[in-house]
């Protein structure tokens, strides 16, 4: 038997001033995606804002259904509109936000499985990394590529 360890780094910023201006940019795209959440079970509001290749700016929220599985989260209503409608375009980076009535909470708003898992795909599909960064109001965490978030990620198809 041999025992490893895996290793996973990240930068945490206690502001979104902070950041570099580019990921200034996203976070507060995230911020404002947030408005479009439709979240009457949870009440919890999640934006999420990816950065192309070309440097637009796509921006997704939760929708809730009360059937639930049909609802769809923040990250992946950003991907999925992206991917139809800039199939050609890589995803470069994804930002993060959540929160109740408008106010961010403290701790960085981090995906689900599902959203990390179609994250890896669309890295997969780019052939280069994508950055993810997660909002809160007192802490923001930046991780260099998806990996980091999904080690062991699914790709064996």
């Amino acid at each position: 038997m041999t025992e490893k360890e895996l290793n996973i780094k990240f930068r945490e910023y206690s502001s979104i001033d902070e950041l570099p201006k580019e990921d200034q940019e996203l976070a507060h795209a995230a911020i404002e995606a947030m408005k479009g959440s439709y979240a009457p079970y949870s009440h919890f509001n999640v934006g999420a804002a990816l950065r192309l290749g070309n440097g637009l700016i796509v921006k997704g929220a939760n929708q809730e259904n009360n059937a639930y599985p049909s609802g769809l989260c923040a990250e992946r209503t950003a991907m999925f509109w992206a991917g139809a409608n800039y199939p050609d375009e890589d995803m470069v980076s994804i930002a993060i936000a959540g929160g109740k009535e408008g106010k961010i909470e403290e701790a960085p708003a981090t995906p689900c499985g599902s959203c990390r898992q179609v994250m890896a795909q669309y890295q997969l599909k780019s052939g280069r990394p994508m950055s993810v960064i997660m909002i809160g109001s007192r802490q923001i965490w930046k991780f260099d590529r998806v990996d980091d978030i999904l080690p062991l990620i699914f790709d064996s198809i």
